[in-house]
């Protein structure tokens, strides 16, 4: 019997699962507006200081302002919330966390790991990332 070993027979494939990523992307359960914003999830954070992050907000959680706006981490008070370079505090409405049980608020954490120096000769991959940068952490 012969071993495949490339490429990987699509039965060998693990699919693509959100939780084999990280950083992951995580649920809000509460906003602090504020000149800085302080995001609260609903489980712990796996974000730095310095990584690019993007807010998700449907209208019916309130904030909808806030929907598409992207910052960056500034700081994690706690081990699930996470400050925010978002000005959120002029012309935002509080957030409502009885949303429409179908949607979720998110945020979600912005990069490409495939961003490497760029020069005269185009993009040179070596091996440096940009901070919010997805690494693959699927079961093998």
């Amino acid at each position: 019997m012969t071993v495949i070993s490339f490429p990987i027979p699509a039965y060998q494939n693990v699919p693509i699962h959100a939780e084999y990523y990280l950083p992951s992307r995580f649920l809000i359960s509460g906003i602090s507006l504020g000149i800085t914003t302080i995001i609260t999830t609903t489980e712990n954070i796996n974000y730095v200081v310095g990584q690019e992050i993007r807010l998700l907000i449907p209208i019916s959680f309130g904030s909808f302002q806030l929907n598409g706006l992207t910052g960056f981490v500034l700081s994690l008070p706690s081990s699930n919330q996470v400050e925010i370079s978002i000005d959120s505090s002029k012309n935002v409405d509080a957030f409502t966390a009885s949303g429409n049980p179908i949607e979720s608020a998110q945020i979600v954490a912005i990069g490409d790991i495939n961003t490497g120096a760029t020069n005269a000769q185009g993009e040179l991959n070596q091996g440096t990332y940009i901070p919010g940068s997805f690494i693959n952490i699927s079961p093998q």
